[in-house]
């Protein structure tokens, strides 16, 4: 008959007496072993980060969007015709001439009957900016 060991004892014969490697409790009075819910935290944690990142991603994109069209206003008047050389701080006015080509004028709109497309001020940069 086989050396029969009581219940309450952890042994095997590979590992001998192991009860404090294992991973749960072997006993009546052991705390009780609870593995965290760790997928409920990353879950979180991607949610979070992820609305951080869309959150950056839509304020990069509207920056850029501000950039592009930034870029084309500027673009728009420096291909247009003016006979004068722009005064930083001074205001404009960009009109479509009759030929369908753009021009750069001091006069308002308020005071001749031209297509208007918008009012600028050249910046110390030399940066056109829409008002």
């Amino acid at each position: 008959m086989e050396n029969k060991k009581p219940d309450n004892i952890v042994y095997t014969d590979e590992k001998g007496y192991n009860a404090s490697f294992l991973p749960y409790a072997t006993s009546v009075g052991a705390p009780i072993i609870k593995v965290d819910d760790v997928a409920a935290w990353k879950g979180r944690g991607v949610r979070n980060v992820n609305k951080e990142f869309e959150n950056k991603f839509n304020e990069l994109k509207l920056q850029y969007q501000n950039l592009i069209e930034e870029f084309e206003w500027n673009e728009m008047i420096y291909n247009s015709k003016f006979s004068f050389e722009p005064v930083i701080g001074e205001i404009y006015h960009l009109y479509v001439g009759n030929e369908g080509s753009h021009f750069l004028s001091l006069i308002p709109p308020n005071e001749w009957n031209k297509e208007h497309i918008g009012t600028f001020q050249l910046n110390s940069d030399k940066k056109w900016v829409k008002i």
